[in-house]
């Protein structure tokens, strides 16, 4: 496989030119106009951000591509799929709430967003896995699926599981339904937390396996009878029921690849991520640590794993920020140095998995050519 074309623009600007119209520039270079939109759904895959998290991108970024993919006679809209995880993205009403409190609007963004996987994380298309050896189906939301064109547009920071959160992170595990997401995580079922749970009963009537009775008045899973979809999460009105990841972390970084493959498979695909506000955890957090690198800039590329890479790149040569959890670490005269700045803000996770199997699995290569503009 020849190297894979990956476009580079740092964040420097000159005056009167914007981040926005600096953005549109590098698509427009990278190629983004070879797609045919004329009269096509084109679905932006983002992250919104959890609530009280502000390190997620802003909703002026969005606009700026929205705008070109218009130009090219393109429908854009926003999408992302319910979380497996209590919080305020469980299910589409909250998700479209967080959504506008973060400042994802019609207006703001020249586009409306729809959540991907329906009101409970339960509208799912079942597809196929090419090349899939964890996962032979993958079950991805409904509206992902239904678009004619994907544009992934991904915040570049760390992850306390995977290492960083890139675009396959951002296509794989976000365009995921919640039962997909169970698929990636972990090979177990919800529990219940008895502390919080109302008996309200709502997630027993959403459960379809009949897993679920009360004992001494409080929800459980019966852990046989679970099919592990998820509907009981997205039932629980307080936040009583979560999964377990008990997952190695290989197999999880796999089945992300795997779950990649399967949504943009027979589809045109075309993927941006900015290296900015690099927390050291996932924007699913209520909240963000400081950035552990600086701002880097923003990158384009019609293949995932080679974007990844470059990404990956860029921040193991960039200097670390000493106020931060990954400067704080190097700094401890006791601290084991994994050379490798991911590694060493969060020492128990994996990355390079992802994109090895990502490249096995024919999603991509990590081999590329990165244009600087």
């Amino acid at each position: 496989m020849e190297k894979s074309k990956v476009f580079f623009t740092d964040f420097r600007t000159q005056i009167d030119v914007s981040q926005g119209v600096k953005l549109q520039r590098l698509i427009k270079r990278a190629g983004i106009g070879d797609i045919d939109f004329e009269g096509k759904f084109v679905a932006i895959k983002m992250h919104f951000g959890e609530l009280g998290n502000f390190a997620y991108l802003r909703p002026n970024y969005v606009k700026a591509i929205a705008d070109v993919i218009k130009e090219l006679g393109g429908k854009p809209f926003l999408t992302d799929c319910n979380t497996l995880y209590p919080g305020s993205r469980k299910n589409a009403v909250d998700h479209l709430y967080n959504a506008e409190v973060n400042g994802f609007n019609s207006v703001t963004t020249g586009c409306y967003v729809i959540i991907a996987d329906g009101l409970k994380g339960t509208d799912e298309v079942e597809v196929p896995v090419p090349g899939g050896e964890y996962c032979k189906e993958a079950l991805i939301g409904r509206a992902l699926y239904d678009a004619d064109i994907i544009i992934s547009l991904s915040h570049f920071k760390g992850h306390e599981m995977t290492g960083f959160g890139g675009a396959i992170k951002n296509i794989g595990m976000g365009g995921g339904s919640r039962a997909g997401k169970m698929q990636q995580h972990n090979d177990g079922k919800p529990i219940v937390d008895p502390d919080m749970c109302r008996s309200c009963k709502k997630c027993a009537k959403e459960c379809g396996s009949d897993a679920i009775s009360y004992e001494s008045g409080k929800a459980f899973i019966n852990q046989d009878l679970c099919k592990g979809c998820g509907r009981c999460i997205g039932a629980c009105a307080f936040d009583a029921i979560s999964t377990q990841y008990d997952s190695a972390l290989e197999s999880l970084c796999a089945k992300m690849a795997e779950y990649t493959a399967a949504i943009c498979h027979d589809k045109p695909c075309f993927h941006i991520s900015l290296i900015m506000d690099v927390s050291p955890n996932c924007d699913c957090h209520g909240e963000n640590d400081a950035p552990i690198l600086p701002n880097i800039g923003m990158l384009a590329s019609y293949d995932p794993v080679a974007l990844d890479q470059a990404c990956a790149d860029l921040c193991l040569k960039a200097e670390p920020v000493r106020n931060s959890q990954l400067g704080d670490h190097l700094a401890d005269p006791g601290w084991h140095h994994h050379h490798d700045h991911f590694l060493d803000s969060n020492p128990n996770i994996k990355w390079k998995e992802t994109l090895s199997h990502a490249e096995k699995i024919g999603l991509g290569t990590r081999d590329y050519e990165l244009i600087t503009m």
